[in-house]
């Protein structure tokens, strides 16, 4: 891989400018083809069902966040074939949440429905909509704003609330978004799930201290917190900056970048725990994705330091790049579901892990925007 190039030239100032030439755009289209189209070969009909341990229906989360990141590849490369693929799992769920529970509270059952927002606004037929607006309106009429416990939720169904705003020009969703939000920050598991020490989220409220890894220190999961970073990205890309809480989400949105950017590791990749690197240490693809994502979204929109960040992004990426994503396409390194460290071991290059759709996901979100990132 090429290494960046950095020009200055020294006049009455200095300019600075950095040539983005460690990938291609042909080459990342490429390389995402090549995992997506291995994923849709193995899985061609998008309403069969899952069968791990058990049996689920195939809009689950995991499948969920790979639709988030299909149709974001489908922004940079428009194949009608992924469009078609997603709509088809839309129609096969009947345009609802899991198992058809339009009013289902939980943020993991509410995933899917970012993307049946996504296909709506692409061909507004009122069914795509029409329940994802029951079930997050039923959410909000409740009154109840304590369904996040755990940061993995801020990822699965924060966007739906911001998506649904800016699509229906209603600001109610957005106002109940900080309340969901606020909850999850300051106030579950007795004083909030986030550190502003550290500028890193605890997973839910069994790892707030006391918890602590082997080696003494806190608890904070690499996906978890990846999962936060791509949340604040999708919001903050449509969010108006008008609104009374945008200011706080994008502070959060660089302190969080800023926690988790020393933290990588020499090969690029970051490790499961991200303050023990000895505690089930190693490669790890989902979480180094999600990372990847938010900071060259940061970049690419001038929300985070280019000099800081690119070289991070760089070598996150081509780690993916080279060494996770194998010549058939397969993912390697991807920590199986879980919400800890310990969860899916061993991680491995050659390890099929016990749902292959949410890596593919982060993966593809990731290097769209790679491709908007290289020149």
């Amino acid at each position: 891989m090429k290494k960046i190039i950095l020009f200055i030239l020294v006049g009455c100032g200095s300019v600075v400018s950095m040539a983005q030439d460690f990938t291609t755009k042909k080459e990342v289209v490429e390389q995402l083809r090549l995992a997506n189209d291995y994923f849709m070969k193995k899985w061609p009909d998008p309403g069969k069902n899952i069968i791990t341990n058990k049996e689920r229906r195939a809009n689950i989360w995991t499948r969920g966040v790979y639709y988030e990141g299909l149709m974001a590849f489908y922004g940079i490369d428009p194949n009608k074939r992924y469009y078609d693929y997603a709509v088809e799992w839309g129609e096969k769920h009947d345009w609802k949440p899991v198992r058809g529970e339009v009013y289902t509270r939980h943020a993991d059952n509410q995933n899917c429905g970012m993307t049946y927002i996504d296909l709506y606004r692409i061909d507004p037929q009122p069914i795509r909509i029409e329940a994802i607006k029951m079930n997050i309106d039923s959410v909000i009429n409740s009154g109840r704003y304590n369904d996040w416990t755990w940061i993995d939720a801020i990822q699965m169904a924060m966007p739906i609330f911001v998506k649904l705003g800016v699509t229906l020009n209603d600001t109610k969703y957005f106002d109940y978004m900080y309340k969901m939000y606020y909850h999850i920050k300051y106030v579950e598991g007795g004083n909030g799930l986030y550190n502003p020490e550290d500028k890193l989220w605890w997973r839910d409220k069994d790892f707030v201290p006391p918890y602590t890894e082997p080696n003494g220190e806190d608890c904070y999961w690499s996906r978890g917190n990846g999962w936060v970073l791509a949340a604040l990205a999708l919001v903050l890309q449509e969010l108006p900056t008008s609104d009374p809480h945008y200011a706080e989400y994008l502070a959060d949105f660089k302190n969080l970048a800023e926690g988790v950017a020393p933290l990588q590791r020499t090969d690029g990749f970051w490790n499961v725990s991200l303050h023990d690197p000895n505690h089930f240490g190693g490669k790890e693809t989902s979480g180094t994705a999600l990372f990847v994502y938010g900071m060259a979204w940061g970049v690419n929109n001038g929300i985070l330091d280019k000099a800081t960040y690119l070289p991070i992004v760089e070598k996150g990426w081509t780690a993916i790049a080279d060494e996770a994503l194998q010549p058939n396409g397969f993912l390697g390194y991807v920590q199986s579901t879980g919400k800890e460290p310990k969860d899916g071991q061993p991680v491995t290059v050659d390890k099929v892990p016990d749902f292959e759709d949410y890596g593919l996901g982060c993966v593809l979100l990731a290097g769209t925007e790679i491709y908007r990132l290289v020149d």
